[in-house]
């Protein structure tokens, strides 16, 4: 059986590989049943598990009750019959033990990573914002003059002279979010080539209807499927009218919220 510390330690290793968890806790219990008041057991967003909260058919419900409200991304009480029935606010287990017990699912998400590429006019709101936000931010250039600590204080920052070697620097995975909001065309180019590869959460890119239109023939070109090229969000961002530099920024960041809160 797994202590607390085991699966707080397991739950902080989970959340840095950019998995969903569900720490699961009994808050209350009356009469008879299989673990006491305080026993936690940890579901994984792909239903694994470390600890136990008292096996068989009431640990299963809990599972699957976890499995529901990370998929939901809310947490939940859930209070499960073990006297051989169940009202209509309870979970019937099946069992027989007597009681009921209470359950407080927390889901908990690893902070959101945020790839921005470039550093200019566009980029710096757009830091601004997303680290209000609280997302995990890296920032990737070739322009030292922009990329510095001073305009982008709590970010990663990853400089190289050669622009490519700089994106095969950067950290991507299935719970990233990129936005390429560099301006230069063959920059832009660069970042698609390397991030549709990557298949981030989400890729969002920057520039005129024109531009983006040329780059995405040139992907086709290229041999990218079009499933995945119809999966790059371009032009970027929520169409809020936007005109100034802040403005796009909201928009930008209006739809990374979009993303991350839609199922």
């Amino acid at each position: 059986m797994s202590s607390p510390t085991d699966i707080f330690e397991q739950a902080s290793k989970f959340l840095k590989e950019g998995k969903k968890v569900a720490l699961c806790t009994i808050v209350e219990k009356i009469g008879s049943g299989p673990a006491e008041k305080g026993t936690k057991i940890l579901v994984t967003e792909d239903g694994e598990t470390v600890g136990t909260i008292g096996g068989g058919n009431f640990e299963r419900g809990v599972r699957e009750g976890a499995l529901k409200a990370i998929k939901e991304g809310k947490s939940k009480s859930l209070r499960f019959a073990l006297y051989g029935g169940a009202r209509k606010d309870e979970v019937d287990t099946g069992m027989w033990c007597g009681g009921t017990t209470t359950v407080f699912i927390d889901v908990i998400e690893p902070k959101s990573k945020l790839v921005i590429v470039g550093s200019g006019h566009i980029a710096l709101p757009t830091y601004r914002m997303a680290d209000l936000l609280g997302f995990k931010i890296t920032v990737v250039d070739d322009e030292r003059g922009t990329l510095t600590k001073d305009r982008f204080p709590n970010a990663k920052r990853i400089y190289h002279v050669d622009f490519r070697k700089a994106l095969k620097e950067t950290s991507v995975d299935e719970h990233t979010y990129v936005a390429i909001v560099h301006g230069e065309p063959k920059h832009d180019l660069a970042a698609l080539r390397h991030f549709v590869r990557e298949k981030p959460a989400y890729l969002g890119l920057l520039g005129s209807k024109r531009k983006i239109i040329k780059l995405m023939e040139i992907l086709k070109k290229e041999g990218v499927p079009r499933a995945t090229i119809k999966r790059i969000h371009a032009p970027i961002g929520v169409d809020i009218g936007a005109e100034i530099p802040e403005e796009i920024a909201v928009s930008i960041a209006a739809e990374l919220v979009k993303e991350r809160r839609t199922p």
